[in-house]
């Protein structure tokens, strides 16, 4: 008896552990489950890529991809989206991307707008990255369509040798695949680089390969399988501004007694080849173009039309080298800094102006304002590591609300002015990564009572009229010791 009695409490124990583990299990299981980041579904990877051809413009430091895609549905289900997969080093340097499906037939050929966001599934090989691109329908089993994809790259080209002399001109390295980085079997692909100069020093064969003149073409390429990769390295002269604004902080202050004021505060940099060795202006100026062909002297800020008080100035002072041409549709203001600028040098400024409020300043159907203004840079093929603006709203002002067409960060602060009371409601909107792509319009949705617009005068009466209250008391006052 006390045997049978042993050997059952030996076997309840060892059930514990294994009920632990069964527990430990169950929920290992949940959590994966609940947090685990999505995987692809099967219709999504039923996709085949039918022919595709990318074409990238090195002409400026801001490099600008065009993808062309025939995408078949060779599964069974219908696949609403398409992935697209990007190395870690472009995802890193990614500033702007956007797709659409082309409609019609040759010359009556247009894009439909389609929705792109980054993925949530998991890494592929090598820390690969994806954007889901939707279609406005789903694509059925044997259907296809086309798709055009536009996006930008930043930072994305190295200068070699890092160090030049004034007279050098820039080289510089850029590093991609010869095929495209893919999820999905590719039958037909090739790839076209656009230089900016037909200086190339060397470049990377992947047969085959033909350079003609500014432009080195790598394909076709047939029966490609998914994640493919050739790796090619390019090294060619571009001595094109690498104008980069490292931080831009914009204000925007809104008066709804007329005007509407804009300041930039600029920090420009040279993001170019190092400058080696001293600066010469005797042979800056007299060795023109070839002086400095790394280096830029100016640059061109496209503003609105109709502005008014501009004003252009650094550390120092007001610069007088700079010249406005206001048109109907925009104003063109090309500025000159102090000195040129060349590679690791940097500049600040400020540049101002002010436009008719009722130009950007609508009334809602709800009785609510909004404000509708440009965001982005005003300067031409310029970078802007990050970008600040802030929309100073009236004095009285309510629930601010911001539009945009892409993702940025949004906080409220409070501002202080002259002949303010309660102080002004400021929206501030911050992006990172800014190209000249950003430039579309944003609106700035706010309640405001009509009645704080007599805030001002009314102060200002009551101050004019206390000064003359204390002038006739002191004129009345007899302060004398005694009577003369």
């Amino acid at each position: 008896m006390l045997f049978n009695l042993n050997s059952a409490a030996m076997e309840a124990s060892g059930r514990r552990p294994r009920l632990l583990l069964q527990i430990c299990l169950i929920f290992s299981t949940l959590i994966l489950t609940f947090f685990s980041p999505v995987v692809r579904s099967s219709s999504t990877l039923d996709l085949q890529i039918l022919s595709a051809e990318r074409r990238v413009d090195l002409s400026s430091h801001i490099i600008r991809v065009s993808l062309t895609l025939k995408v078949e549905n060779v599964g069974t289900s219908p696949a609403s989206e398409i992935l697209l997969a990007f190395s870690p080093a472009q995802v890193d340097h990614l500033a702007w991307i956007k797709a659409g499906a082309l409609v019609g037939k040759k010359r009556k050929k247009s894009s439909l707008p389609l929705d792109v966001k980054p993925s949530n599934i998991l890494d592929g090989p090598n820390g690969t990255k994806y954007y889901s691109v939707f279609f406005t329908s789903q694509l059925g089993s044997g259907e296809s369509v086309s798709l055009e994809v536009l996006y930008v790259l930043t930072h994305s080209l190295e200068p070699f040798p890092v160090e030049i002399s004034q007279s050098e001109s820039q080289l510089v390295y850029f590093r991609d695949s010869a095929v495209i980085l893919s999820p999905y079997h590719i039958k037909s692909q090739e790839t076209s680089f656009r230089t900016p100069t037909n200086k190339v020093e060397s470049f990377s064969r992947v047969e085959p390969t033909d350079r003609s003149g500014t432009e080195l073409k790598y394909g076709p390429y047939e029966e490609r399988p998914s994640y493919s990769y050739s790796p090619v390295i390019i090294h060619f002269e571009n001595n094109n501004p690498f104008a980069v604004v490292e931080e831009l902080v914009r204000e925007i202050e809104i008066s709804h007694w007329g005007n509407l004021q804009i300041t930039d505060h600029y920090k420009l940099a040279h993001a170019g080849a190092r400058q080696k060795g001293g600066f010469s202006r005797v042979e800056y100026q007299s060795k023109q173009p070839f002086g400095g062909s790394a280096s830029f002297k100016h640059l061109l800020a496209e503003l609105p039309p109709r502005v008014h008080s501009v004003y252009y100035r650094d550390d120092i002072g007001n610069i007088s080298s700079s010249r406005l041409r206001i048109g109907a549709k925009k104003s063109e203001l090309l500025i000159e800094p102090r000195y040129p600028l060349f590679g690791g040098w940097k500049a600040t400024f400020v540049i101002g102006y002010g436009v008719p409020v009722h130009d950007y300043l609508f009334e809602s159907a709800d009785g609510s304002r909004y404000l509708s203004y440009s965001f982005g840079c005003p300067l031409a093929e310029t970078v802007v590591d990050k970008l600040t603006i802030k929309v100073v709203l009236p004095e009285g002002s309510e629930d601010p609300s911001a539009v945009i067409p892409f993702q940025v960060e949004q906080r409220l602060e409070k501002k202080h002015s002259y002949l303010d009371v309660v102080g002004r409601t400021v929206l501030v909107l911050e992006k990172k990564n800014v190209v000249p792509d950003h430039n579309s319009p944003f609106q700035v949705h706010y309640k405001f009572n009509p009645v704080f617009m007599l805030a001002e005068p009314l102060m200002l009466v009551l101050g004019f009229f206390l000064l003359f209250v204390a002038s006739i008391a002191y004129l009345h006052m007899d302060i004398a010791i005694r009577k003369s």
